[in-house]
């Protein structure tokens, strides 16, 4: 595994993530913003936020996977929510359990939320990218 994942002394520890990735690795991996399209490019989870984060995630499991990499090897996450306000974290944190659930992980490595006025199409409601690092 070439990322461990700390929460250093002296700042929070937050559930949702850790404040640091240490990469060992040799491999950069960049995953393109993932929205909430299904394998045939239809959007799931139309208004529902919850359902689109969960698929943001099975496609960042999908990429990581295709490229021999998982969750473990995650760096830094970056999510675009449109229209965040932090009334929408349940829905947020309910997508990614979901999610975790499905792929059998706890993806955890620190991250980046980020409230955007538009993304790509108008049904999307959020956006989530990473950076991975393999060996």
């Amino acid at each position: 595994m070439a990322i461990t994942l700390v929460n250093p002394p002296g700042l929070p520890e937050i559930d949702a993530y850790r404040q640091v990735s240490i990469a060992t690795g040799s491999k950069l991996v960049f995953i393109a913003g993932q929205v909430a399209w299904d394998a045939d490019g239809v959007t799931v989870g139309i208004g529902d936020l919850a359902a689109q984060v969960e698929q943001c995630y099975l496609n960042i499991g999908t990429a990581l996977a295709g490229v021999g990499a998982s969750f473990d090897d995650v760096a830094k996450l970056t999510i675009h929510v449109v229209g965040w306000t932090p009334d929408k974290m349940p829905l947020l944190m309910e997508g990614i359990a979901r999610a975790a659930a499905k792929l059998g992980v706890t993806p955890v490595p620190p991250g980046t939320l980020l409230g955007v006025a538009a993304l790509d199409v108008p049904e999307h409601l959020v956006e989530v990218e990473a950076t991975a690092i393999i060996d």
